[in-house]
């Protein structure tokens, strides 16, 4: 939707225009209030408007609800929705829950109270000045209290962007965090996959007050494989099994079905022996003509057999030695992680000037870090998404 969108200073005539001599009326208003005023603010153009936020009014006059977002709140009211999470959809159901909420306010008084010129909540002077020396880059970041300690560690692809979530949000975790920061510091990656990685070290390693995420499995559910009684490899995705070892992992059972929905596809795979289809004779596919019927015995398994390694091969790195090339920090620089005899052994960074094409020279540049489970999850998913990001193999 975006990549055909209009740029900010293209509609920003049309929407001093628009909102000349109105409230803006928003679900939170503070945050679309000041995503509005930074724009303008990019463009050297001070924007001042009065507004009204219809999580303050909803507050006030309908007390003691249990979520005040604006899907559960309208669902509560019996608002009828559609295209929630898109800008139309969200618009036209602030509209009808704001006209709900005028209906309520028989004396307009709390109305007229709630109108200002900066909504309630907006960022305290030291959370903006924090913001203000923080890079638009992908990285760590990590949220300290007065006394040093690091409260919080973060990964995001803009931590400017990212810090200012947490300052205007108003979840437990970052009102928490609104309320210790001392000073916020960073670590510049380039790669995502770099800053994942960097984070699940990081918070292994400090056990900050305020990272409960990581204290649960990163995955739930892995791909494993076994050979019946008439050799053919079958594949399953199952819940994790510390006693077993996978061949990649999932987030989830939904993540891990859509994975072998594709790898059914794409390597011409029989439903049954993924576990997909649960029958005593053919799969679905085989009906229709897309199984090769090993499902019935009707295909060599040696033949089956290869493709299921094909598939296995290329979603783990088991034994494998190899590095992993993404962005660097700057335009002239790469990341790269390497996978030493199929454990994650480090990260570092090099010159595009700099060749890595043996090992040896890989090795001096990397930085040791700590292989585990979570580790393997993560490079595994990240290339999964990434299907076009440089791999170098190397002879083992």
């Amino acid at each position: 939707m975006l990549r055909t969108a209009p740029k900010f200073y293209e509609v920003a005539k049309r929407i001093v225009e628009i909102t000349e001599g109105c409230i803006i009326v928003a679900h939170n208003a503070q945050f679309d209030y000041r995503i509005l005023c930074t724009e303008f603010k990019r463009l050297g153009f001070e924007y001042k408007r009065e507004s009204l936020c219809t999580v303050e009014l909803s507050k006030y006059l309908i007390p003691d609800l249990p979520s005040y977002s604006l899907g559960k709140l309208v669902r509560s009211l019996g608002i009828p929705v559609s295209d929630r999470h898109r800008a139309s959809g969200d618009a036209q159901a602030t509209v009808k829950l704001f006209q709900l909420l005028l209906d309520k306010d028989t004396s307009k008084n709390i109305i007229k109270d709630a109108v200002r010129l900066n909504p309630k909540n907006q960022l305290e002077p030291r959370h903006l000045d924090i913001i203000s020396e923080l890079p638009t880059v992908t990285g760590v970041y990590y949220i300290h209290k007065a006394d040093g300690e690091i409260i919080y560690i973060g990964k995001s692809k803009n931590i400017k962007k990212r810090i200012n979530q947490h300052f205007t949000s108003t979840n437990p975790k970052s009102r928490k965090i609104q309320s210790l920061v001392a000073t916020v510091t960073y670590e510049a990656t380039g790669s995502e996959l770099v800053a994942l990685l960097k984070e699940n070290e990081e918070i292994k390693k400090n056990k900050p007050l305020l990272n409960t995420a990581l204290k649960r499995a990163r995955f739930t559910h892995a791909l494993y494989s076994f050979i019946d009684k008439a050799h053919y490899i079958n594949l399953e995705v199952a819940p994790t099994d510390t006693a077993k070892t996978p061949i990649t992992t999932f987030s989830n059972k939904q993540s891990g079905n859509s994975f072998m929905n594709k790898a059914v596809e794409d390597y011409k795979l029989c439903q049954k022996l993924t576990g997909l289809y649960k029958t005593k004779t053919s799969c679905f596919n085989y009906d229709i003509n897309t199984c090769d019927g090993a499902c019935i015995g009707k295909e060599e398994h040696t033949t089956y057999n290869e493709r299921v390694n094909a598939l296995i091969t290329k979603n783990s790195y088991s034994n494998k030695n190899m590095v992993i090339v993404d962005k660097g920090r700057t335009i002239e620089e790469r990341s790269a992680i390497w996978i030493k005899n199929g454990v994650f052994a480090g990260l570092g960074y090099f010159s595009l000037n700099h060749q890595i094409n043996n090992p040896k020279i890989l090795e001096s540049i990397i930085t040791p870090m700590e292989n585990n489970r979570d580790t393997q999850h993560i490079i595994q998913s990240y290339l999964r998404r990434h299907k076009r990001i440089k791999q170098i193999i190397f002879d083992s």
